[in-house]
């Protein structure tokens, strides 16, 4: 079971139970990965609440060799999530605000990941209570 105190978070990938926590190691990979400089850096590029497949796949193949998987970015781009997409950017943006936000942040004190489907509103689009609503009141708001 993840431990979000940790900055773990467990997810289901390929029927497969995974653990996944940026480490520091993770995390200078992803400054590599990303051409940034220093941690606030990243954290400016994540917070932007604009990221792309490829940025998913970073983040996701990053979190899972932090907890010890051996896979590459490769592998990491042919699992599939229930709830496709949508289920692996919440993943990201669970990930990343259990690493730079902490566990407090957090309402499933699990450490299981679960996505969220509610109804957009008519008039705007946006889903009032989903993750762009998160963006207005946290640092990293995901992508969707």
């Amino acid at each position: 079971m993840a431990n979000r105190h940790r900055g773990e978070v467990s997810a289901t990938l390929d029927g497969r139970r995974w653990t996944l926590v940026l480490t520091l190691g993770a995390l200078a990979e992803l400054e590599d990965a990303f051409g940034v400089e220093d941690l606030a850096a990243l954290a400016d590029r994540f917070g932007s609440g604009r990221l792309s497949a490829r940025d998913l796949n970073r983040i996701l193949g990053a979190g899972l060799r932090g907890a010890g998987h051996d896979v590459t970015d490769g592998e990491v781009a042919q699992m599939r999530a229930e709830g496709g997409v949508q289920a692996l950017a919440g993943l990201v943006s669970t990930l990343l605000q259990v690493t730079f936000a902490g566990p407090e942040t957090q309402p499933e004190a699990s450490g299981e990941v679960a996505t969220q489907q509610e109804a957009a509103d008519p008039e705007t689009g946006e889903n009032p209570s989903g993750p762009r609503a998160e963006h207005r009141s946290r640092p990293f708001p995901g992508t969707m």
